[in-house]
């Protein structure tokens, strides 16, 4: 009889592979499909909670639009002081940086060489005033003999050329007096505008020469009003000269760095040609400086307003996504499902942007946490507070 204790038995072992097979099945399909076998209110029970997020709905708000730019301050009146005679330097009569007046002395000439002059030339005019009488009275003499034939005709024409002579020196006395009288005024060097005066840049003894290398003694700007000079892009420029009667109808407002203070003013022009290589036209608001805290040469941050107000869609700064150059918003529709709607913007107004398409009067946005909603995901929809409001820029 054969030994078959060390064998196993075919049927045996086909068995146990079935088994093996249908418990690795079970469990495979049970990894895949964890929910199957529940109860429908299971599973929704474990279906997480739409999210809660702020919404606001859009509507058409009149406004005054408002276009940013980046401005230099520069003077209305800017002066280089420079000596129009020439002299030694005797006073100075002001500090450095100090606000001076129109028609204030600044500096003094030595006016004595000036003064010397005028009486020269004060004396040649006397002097040629008293020939010029001399000559009237012997034309006079010779007009009435030569009419009784006592005197020949040359002897009055001499007579004539002698006044007409002694006339022509009273004009060239009284010119020279007059020059050598502005001479001694500019011996007086005055302020030509009120305005902050520089530091002198030279003092007294020294001797300066006038003319074309006459060299500056001080430079003076207004500070009462300043210009705010900055480039404005070709559609801004075409939009407000179209909305816009006269400039000056257009408000700008100002501000400096870390300074919460608005100036505001009004444009004083446009340039006359844009500048090719940039697309922008040079535009010069004009501002009230009464504290005097506005200074040429600063640096200003510059809004310009349109005319008049414009009916327009505005949406909170929050509610802007990007997604690469794209910027888009979520819409909530009456079913609470966020959908993707992109949007084209302009400009800022009041921490909000403009839209200027993409949306409808009515659409409800949502203001915050965009980061975390998905095209399609159901939300729980809340009006958005004040406080709630996300104003972070996009």
């Amino acid at each position: 009889m054969s030994d078959t204790s060390g064998k196993r038995h075919p049927r045996f072992a086909a068995g146990t592979t079935v088994a093996v097979l249908l418990a690795l099945l079970a469990f495979i399909y049970y990894i895949a499909f964890p929910h199957q076998g529940y109860s429908s209110d299971e599973t929704a029970s474990a279906a997480p909670p739409a999210r809660q997020v702020f919404i606001t709905a859009v509507a058409l708000e009149s406004v005054r639009l408002w276009t940013r730019f980046a401005g230099r301050l520069t003077a209305v009146h800017t002066a280089e002081i420079k000596p129009r005679v020439s002299g030694e330097i005797q006073q100075v009569l002001f500090q450095d940086g100090q606000q001076v007046e129109q028609g204030e002395l600044l500096f003094v000439i030595d006016p004595r060489p000036y003064q010397a002059a005028v009486q020269q030339a004060k004396a040649q005019l006397a002097s040629a005033e008293s020939r010029t009488s001399l000559a009237r009275d012997e034309l006079a003499r010779a007009s009435k003999l030569v009419k009784r034939k006592l005197v020949s005709d040359s002897i009055y024409d001499v007579a004539k050329n002698e006044y007409q002579v002694a006339s022509a020196m009273i004009r060239e006395a009284e010119s020279t007096v007059v020059k050598t009288e502005l001479d001694l005024q500019y011996a007086h060097i005055k302020a030509p505008f009120s305005g902050r005066i520089s530091r002198a840049e030279l003092t007294v003894g020294n001797l300066v020469e006038a003319g074309a290398s006459a060299p500056v003694l001080a430079t003076l700007v207004s500070n009462r009003k300043l210009y705010a000079e900055f480039n404005v892009d070709e559609q801004t420029y075409l939009q407000s000269i179209r909305t816009a009667d006269n400039t000056a109808a257009m408000p700008v407002e100002l501000t400096l760095a870390n300074d919460d203070r608005v100036y505001l003013g009004t444009v004083h022009a446009f340039d006359n040609q844009l500048d090719i290589s940039s697309g922008t036209i040079r535009a010069r608001a004009i501002f009230d400086n009464t504290d005097g805290a506005l200074t040429p040469g600063m640096y200003a941050n510059v809004q310009l307003g349109a005319a008049s107000e414009v009916e327009v869609l505005l949406i909170p700064t929050g509610a802007v996504g990007t997604n690469q150059d794209k910027k888009f918003v979520y819409v909530v529709g009456e079913d609470n499902i966020a959908a993707y709607r992109e949007v084209t913007l302009g400009p800022y107004h009041k921490g909000q942007r403009v839209v200027l398409s993409g949306l409808q009067p009515g659409d409800r946005v949502v203001i915050n946490g965009l980061a975390h909603i998905r095209p399609g995901m159901p939300v729980d929809p809340a009006p958005a507070q004040p406080q709630t409001t996300d104003t972070t820029a996009e």
